[in-house]
């Protein structure tokens, strides 16, 4: 269990940052009028990010697809009971909670970026941007307790599993290793990245 790993790609790690930065950029630029086309143009790459991530979830490699994370609320709850042992379960990728994690979020910022998309060209009325609000601070709450949630597990498992997501390295079995994406695929991500915030962007 000592041996480091490759378990995230860089279209994982990469996809993970952009929606990261793009959805704080949009989220503290959301009160100003002053900054309001850097809100939209955020929330654009929002819209994108999502929409990749989600597609990786399904043709990406291993451990970025939903059907290896994403396991029965049972599973969850039993990975959560098992970080008041001395031994708490180990998984490569997500744990059970965290893959639930993964999916509210990625489920919050897509309502969060559809519904201000929707507001911005007035449509669905004010019921619309309260629908946006709420989306966009419970994003935000899920985030504190992801953030949170990572530090306790990193501090349990005695990994840094923050700075794994910038290297894509953790502990676990050689079997579990995954080999990276090509630089070609990752120039192809951003370039479908780009084309669907722009195609946002330019109908907003």
């Amino acid at each position: 269990m000592n041996t480091k790993i490759l378990i995230w790609d860089r279209i994982v790690r990469l996809g993970h940052w952009l929606l990261a930065c793009s959805f704080i950029v949009a989220y503290m630029s959301a009160e100003s009028e002053r900054w309001r086309v850097v809100h939209v143009v955020s929330g654009c790459l929002v819209f994108a990010a999502v929409i990749m991530r989600v597609v990786w979830g399904f043709v990406g490699s291993y451990h970025a697809r939903f059907i290896n994370f994403v396991r029965h609320p049972k599973h969850a709850w039993a990975y959560l009971k098992s970080l008041t042992n001395k031994k708490p379960e180990h998984h490569e990728g997500h744990n059970p909670a965290g893959g639930w994690a993964v999916l509210g979020l990625l489920s919050l910022s897509l309502l969060a970026s559809v519904t201000g998309w929707m507001a911005y060209n007035n449509l669905g009325g004010t019921k619309l941007s309260e629908w946006h609000e709420l989306a966009s601070n419970l994003a935000v709450l899920l985030v504190i307790v992801h953030v949170f949630a990572v530090i306790v597990s990193s501090y349990l498992h005695r990994e840094n599993l923050i700075t794994s997501m910038f290297t894509g390295l953790r502990h676990g079995n050689l079997s579990a290793r995954i080999k990276d994406a090509r630089a070609a695929s990752i120039f192809l991500y951003f370039l479908v990245v780009a084309c669907i915030a722009y195609a946002a962007y330019r109908y907003t």
